[in-house]
């Protein structure tokens, strides 16, 4: 029976750790033989582009707290100690810059970003401070709980030495990526560790053959027999190896003769490598070539689409996967029903001036933004409601479709016949009122007085 036991378990049966937690990443050697890490992998410059870029656009993304009003609006709930936090200074230490930035880097590179959120006696949110990824585990405890375990280190402020800390789910702020079980994300830089040791390699392959003054490697060959060809191969590496050597004339004596046996970096095809390598890490972090410096494909008609597609398909998902973990855990089951928190992504969508000011025409002649509404998004001062600033203008031709046509039929109608002199309708006639409005034949026609 206890053979067999492990394969009938229930499978919603808690277990001690989660799913993405357990699953072992192995950062070591690539298939090229080069050490990859989250640090090493930080060495390449296109990594190092593709996650400056994220996360610095996260960082600079304004970050607002909103409550519903009862008009069905929204408006800033600057009044929230939140707000302060997340839009300011989440700390005393850094800026909220400093840390969105910290945490998206940790997102980028270990694919789980966390932070510590320190609370007061009434369970407000006073400070958050970023925890490193590689130190924190994510278990369950006996009862399926989830609990957080952070394992801190000799060069951090200890004032006790309690170097394992065990957090609860609501002093932890995680925001986790792409993974298994939807709890712990898993590391982009271990999924692609492959093509990232080949850049490394490819890199390092450069390095190297420029140390060599720039000349492939080869054999010395000499007509006799050498007693010490350790000091003969020392001399000439001395002599015109390094960059710094390059072109010097060798003088070879005694019948020696330097054969050359290594490929070219053209034949060895070094350069598309290397660049095929720029746009394989841009993949995986997905960003475009073009922000990356690899403007080969890009050109004046297609650029500004493609950091239009930057914001919607790879910015998105990370504000997303922000504003939803900042709302499961830093409000409360009460708060969640009123505020909210939302980046404003509007102006990395703005296009240039002119498209900007048709579009805010368009908008103002139709009724559904103010001159108000406007100057706030071009962070202009607002114009005083006394004078106009607040109001909702339409042009005046516009009539409701159902009324279409109404007035293109010109045809006046004809007076009405005279009543005798002396008669009493002609008086009740006499006294109505200047302009009629008739319905006749389905339409509406104006009626002059007779």
């Amino acid at each position: 029976m206890s053979i067999f036991s492990g394969l009938f378990r229930s499978r919603d049966k808690p277990t001690n750790s989660t799913v993405g937690s357990r699953y072992a990443f192995f950062m070591g050697n690539s298939n090229s033989g080069k050490v990859v890490t989250e640090r090493s992998a930080m060495q390449m410059t296109a990594v190092y582009a593709c996650v400056r870029i994220l996360s610095e656009a996260i960082a600079c993304l304004p970050l607002h707290l909103y409550r519903y009003t009862d008009d069905g609006g929204k408006e800033k709930a600057i009044d929230h100690p939140l707000y302060r936090l997340l839009h300011d200074e989440p700390n005393p230490e850094m800026s909220s810059f400093v840390l969105r930035e910290t945490l998206m880097t940790h997102l980028l590179l270990w694919g789980n970003a966390y932070a510590q959120v320190v609370r007061n006696g009434k369970g407000e949110v006073i400070a958050l401070y970023p925890l490193m990824p590689n130190k924190m585990t994510v278990s369950r405890d006996e009862n399926g709980q989830l609990y957080y375990t952070y394992q801190r280190s000799q060069d951090e402020a200890l004032k006790d030495d309690q170097y394992t800390v065990t957090l609860h789910p609501s002093d932890v702020l995680h925001i986790p990526g792409l993974g298994f079980d939807g709890l712990v994300g898993y590391s982009p830089i271990a999924m692609a560790k492959n093509a990232i040791g080949l850049s490394i390699a490819t890199e390092e392959y450069g390095s190297k053959f420029f140390a060599n003054g720039a000349q492939p490697g080869g054999v010395l060959e000499h007509p006799g027999t050498i007693k010490d060809p350790q000091r003969v191969r020392d001399s000439w590496q001395q002599t015109f190896g390094g960059s710094g050597n390059a072109n010097r004339i060798a003088v070879l004596e005694e019948g020696m003769k330097y054969t050359p046996i290594a490929v070219s970096p053209e034949q060895a095809q070094f350069l598309e490598t290397r660049k095929f390598q720029i746009n394989e890490i841009a993949r995986i972090f997905r960003v475009p070539p073009h922000m990356l410096a690899d403007l080969e494909k890009s050109s004046f008609s297609n650029i500004e689409q493609q950091s239009l597609e930057f914001v919607k398909y790879t910015l998105d998902p990370w504000v997303i996967r922000w504003e939803q973990s900042i709302h499961r855990t830093l409000l409360t089951q009460e708060e969640k029903k009123t505020y909210f928190v939302k980046f404003n992504v509007e102006g990395l969508l703005r296009g240039d001036y002119a498209s900007r000011m048709s579009g805010y025409a368009t908008a103002r002649q139709n009724g559904w933004m103010s001159a108000n509404d406007i100057r706030e998004l071009e962070n202009l001062d607002r114009i005083p409601a006394e004078e106009g600033g607040d109001l909702y203008l339409v042009n005046g031709n516009m009539l409701p479709l159902a009324s279409a046509g109404a007035f293109a039929d010109t045809t006046e109608i004809g007076k009405e016949e005279e009543p005798d002199e002396g008669s009493d309708d002609g008086a009740e006639k006499g006294s109505d009122e200047e302009v009629l409005e008739v319905e006749k034949s389905g339409r509406r026609k104006r009626v002059g007085k007779p």
